[in-house]
């Protein structure tokens, strides 16, 4: 192989481990104990100031129940993607 083929095999090499190391990132934060609990946060925000300020009603501890279904439903979100990865994709 001439020189030149070595130089774009290198950096051929160099972006699929560039790519790797984004994707691994990606799937760390996609599954961060931190990204859950600022969903949690920002979603108790939400349903509380829509409880206030379009309901008219006392929003704090009401915010907490679908807040906490919320958070439930993303911990069940695993065991349903295995579930369709065995039944639905075909790699």
């Amino acid at each position: 192989m001439a020189t030149d083929d070595y130089k774009k095999l290198e950096e051929r090499i160099k972006k699929i481990e560039s790519r790797n190391l984004r994707v691994e990132k990606d799937k760390a934060w996609e599954t961060s104990a931190m990204r859950r609990l600022l969903l949690v946060v920002f979603t108790y925000l939400m349903i509380a100031l829509y409880m206030k300020f379009v309901l008219d009603i006392d929003p704090w501890l009401n915010a907490i129940i679908p807040t906490l279904g919320f958070y439930l439903s993303t911990l069940t979100l695993p065991f349903f993607r295995k579930i369709w990865e065995k039944l639905f994709y075909k790699s």
